[in-house]
């Protein structure tokens, strides 16, 4: 029996004359989906798969086909006679392009055999001399197919049917093993920072009978990962290669190679190699070790694997780091870009190659964990880190604790070999890069944004261009841009006489849904406002990347700046920060991202309230009393003006709750004397979103806040058991906050929805006399209110939970430390979607 070994993914190709077996043995061994025929391809084309005029069009689409599926790393099989070199080349080529191995299965069948099936075919009928034809193209291109593939089998007779496919995952894909892990740069052959660090990790170092360091384990089971460049450089190459030989047998460390273990195996294999950058000592080292160690060493190096995909995708190590496009793959591209990264062509002033920062432009949502370029101090650029810290220069050797993402450092005893270029001078590409590699591009958010809540949340084509315009020109800075909070949708329209809006209905929704408690808040009189705060510049520096002396940034559901002056912010930041003190402590947290409303109204509509509100109001008080003197008049002069005078009449009596509804949000405010501020939900600080926490433990931590400074207000609030008898009493707290002239109430449920049920996270019920302001001073006549219990509340409710979907996303990337692109890609998705067609006013 033959077995097939076959890569998971890759490229299969089928060979033999027609008649051969090809489809028969794809269908017995792949799936359908697996398989790429020519003649599908051709009756695709032409809707005839015999038709060979349309052969070449065929071809282009069976290699778009293959072309496309390798690239999203998919196994391929190409099943066609590729009996000739030429087409045979043209598939290899497309493995080569998309980094994957490629393997041949020729199936030499007798050329009777092939003409007798392909006679008692009804479907084809194949001239006599294409077989003959065929078979010789084959043998005459047996001879290569050793070299052009990876492996090639030739199966015949019984072999064909006997013959069984296994799968082999590449040598890469390590994806099972999930650590925890300690990451280490480049060592260069300092052996005693090594063993210092591996001890300040927690390792416990095993030496031999000559007090030599032989290996290394951690108590609670950690594995070391060793990322290149062992060798060169440093005082003890062999020292370095014993120890991580010892824990690479005893399964206690993982290494990959680094261009340095590179060379160093041609130098040992006997190539011509230059020998410089260190590798003279390495060298000169190792020829004092005995011969076996020598051995042992070169099979070591020349045995490691590119890189290493770990912890089900999540991590990524490899020496020069690696492109998304690359992870997982096997070709020699990929290979040279590990140990060598992307060069320019260029030198720069020191003679050293100009590299590509390929962080800078990495989107993918696996850590890549590398060295090879020295960097004074690690830096995240883009979910990558650097840990080659230049031990050998003077400097310091790194770890990288994962999952914890902890970064651990010991010194170098001395400056061990003296660097061409100065440790503390950036490499050329990556001068100004880390502020760049968080920008968001159009391309990151052209279709949709991937959420955990709710799966792609897609953007309109049309909304995105608009969005990335007003976040560019008009938002805060966008490094405290962290958050955009949702927008709300109100509960069903009541069935009430008199009401549009009730807690009634919002009750009814989340019983309907499974939710047994909810809490009401109250709705306050102002505009929706996020505050970002840090306990002090430094951190507002370390972990925002802001250095201008800011602590943070207080902005509007938009993005856009509250107040006009950055003096006025960061007094105003000030005093929250003081108020938070003790918050930071408890949530061990340098800042903090609040939900908030800032009151009054007017401090941020003063234009609209003046335009829209005011000249309303204006207009109805100079016309209607004018009117209804007028009325008056003319009926005591006997004229029959029917019901019109008693129409101006409510108009006017309408015009003044109008204009008393909206002045009770508006009060005079200097500097910040007048201003109030309401948090209601403490959403996300250092390593942890708060946002889906039960209700009670925000509204007790806005208390917290309330009760150190008279500048920020509690959230009245009531919690209501679904179950029992709790609702009469919220309605009637929800009536008499109503009548007092609040805004109304947000029903949200108590604690997170249940598992895997989306559950609309606030519903507003507003009070009468506010939605006055919203639906103009004549809404409640019963013509008006009638019309309005007709709004559809369909699109704002999806609207609510897409928003809410992506903000969420946004605060879980944020605590995660993730790229400020990955931050912007959610915030961005909700200024997209606030140009969706939604009526306004729901």
């Amino acid at each position: 029996m033959t077995e097939i070994r076959l890569p998971e993914m890759g490229l299969v190709v089928l060979v033999g004359v027609s008649g051969a077996g090809k489809s028969h043995f794809a269908r017995r061994h792949f799936a359908p989906t697996q398989v790429v025929s020519s003649d599908h391809c051709r009756a695709l084309v032409s809707d005839d798969e015999n038709d060979q005029s349309a052969t070449a069009d065929a071809f282009e689409l069976l290699h778009h086909i293959v072309r496309t599926r390798l690239r999203r790393g998919l196994l391929t099989v190409v099943d066609a006679t590729n009996v000739q070199p030429g087409p045979r080349a043209q598939l290899v080529r497309i493995a080569k392009e998309q980094d994957v191995l490629s393997v041949a299965i020729v199936l030499d069948v007798p050329e009777s055999v092939a003409k007798a099936r392909n006679a008692a075919r009804t479907d084809r009928d194949l001239p006599e001399h294409v077989v003959p034809r065929q078979r010789r193209e084959l043998r005459r291109g047996m001879r290569d197919l050793h070299r052009a593939f990876r492996r090639a089998y030739v199966l015949t007779g019984e072999e064909i049917d006997e013959a069984t496919v296994t799968y082999e995952r590449s040598w890469s894909d390590k994806r099972e093993l999930t650590g925890p892990f300690d990451l280490i740069g480049d060592v260069h052959g300092c052996r005693a920072e090594l063993e210092e660090l591996l001890t300040r990790l927690g390792y416990v170092i095993e030496r031999d009978a000559l007090g030599r360091a032989a290996g290394a384990a951690h108590p609670d089971g950690r594995t070391a990962l060793l990322l290149g460049d062992l060798v060169d450089r440093g005082p003890d190459t062999p020292g370095v290669l014993r120890l991580a030989m010892g824990m690479v047998n005893a399964g206690t460390a993982l290494c990959v190679p680094g261009n340095h273990e590179n060379k160093l195996v041609r130098a040992l294999r006997g190539r011509r190699v230059t020998v410089a950058h260190g590798l003279a000592e390495s060298l000169e080292q190792l020829a004092a070790e005995p011969e076996e160690f020598r051995a042992e060493a070169l099979s070591f190096m020349d045995g490691l694997v590119s890189h290493l995909v770990l912890d089900g995708g999540r991590l990524v190590a490899a020496h020069a780091g690696l492109k998304e496009e690359y992870h997982g793959r096997a070709s020699g591209r990929v290979r040279s870009f590990t140990l060598y990264g992307e060069t320019t062509g260029e030198t720069d002033e020191y003679g050293l190659p100009v590299r590509y920062a390929w962080a800078n432009d990495y989107r993918g949502s696996a850590m890549v964990v590398y060295g090879h370029t020295p960097v004074v101090e690690p830096e995240w650029v883009n979910n990558t880190l650097c840990l080659d810290t230049g031990c050998v220069f003077g400097g310091r050797l790194t770890a990288l604790r994962y999952p914890e993402k902890e970064i651990v450092s010991v010194p170098a005893h001395q400056v061990w070999y003296a660097p061409v270029r100065p440790l503390e001078a950036e490499p050329p590409a990556s001068r100004g890069g880390h502020r760049e590699s968080g920008v968001l591009r159009i391309e990151d958010v052209e279709e949709a944004v991937e959420t955990r809540l709710m799966g792609r949340v897609n953007l309109r084509a049309e909304n995105v261009w608009p969005a990335l315009e007003a976040m560019s020109r008009f938002a805060v800075d966008p490094r405290w841009l962290v958050y955009l909070p949702p927008t709300m949708a109100p509960a069903d329209t009541s069935s009430l006489e008199d009401h549009l809006e009730h807690p009634a209905e919002a009750f009814a929704a989340y019983r309907k849904q499974g939710i047994g408690q909810v809490v009401c808040e109250e709705k306050h009189m102002g505009s929706r406002a996020v505050v970002v705060v840090t306990r002090d510049a430094g951190v507002a520096a370390a972990r925002f990347g802001v250095d201008d002396g800011t602590t943070g940034a207080v902005y509007t559901r938009t993005g856009r700046p509250f107040f006009p002056d950055p003096e006025r912010t960061e007094t105003f930041l000030a005093r929250v920060r003081a108020a938070a003190g003790s918050l930071f402590e408890e949530l061990e947290t340098g800042w903090l991202v609040l939900d908030c409303e800032l009151m009054p109204w007017s401090a941020k509509a003063v234009e609209l309230l003046r335009r829209q509100y005011a000249a309303t109001g204006a207009a109805a008080r100079a016309a209607l009393p004018a009117a209804a003197d007028a009325l008056a008049r003319a009926e005591a002069r006997g004229l029959d003006v029917g019901g019109l005078r008693g129409r101006i009449e409510r108009r006017e009596a309408n015009a003044a709750l109008f204009r008393d509804a909206y002045a009770r949000y508006c009060w005079p405010v200097e500097g910040l004397t007048g201003l109030r501020l309401a948090p209601f939900q403490v959403l996300a600080g250092e390593g942890a979103s708060y946002a889906t926490r039960d209700h009670r433990w925000h509204l007790e931590a806005a208390d917290r806040l309330a009760a150190a400074d008279d500048l920020i207000v509690s959230t009245r609030s009531r919690v209501v058991d679904l179950t029992g008898d709790d609702e009469a009493e919220a309605v009637g707290w929800w009536r008499d906050l109503t009548a007092a002239g609040g805004e109304g109430m947000v029903v949200k449920p108590l604690g997170p929805a249940p598992e895997g049920r989306l559950v609309q996270p606030g519903l507003k019920c507003r009070g009468r006399e506010y939605l006055r302001i919203i639906y103009g001073p004549d809404y409640t006549e019963p013509e008006h209110l009638e019309r309005l219990r007709q709004r559809s509340l369909g699109r704002k409710r999806s609207l609510a939970m897409r928003e809410y979907a992506l903000g969420l996303e946004s605060l879980d990337r944020l605590a995660a430390g993730e790229p400020l692109w990955r931050v912007h890609q959610a915030v961005f998705g909700v200024l997209a979607l606030e140009s969706e067609p939604v009526d306004p006013r729901l």
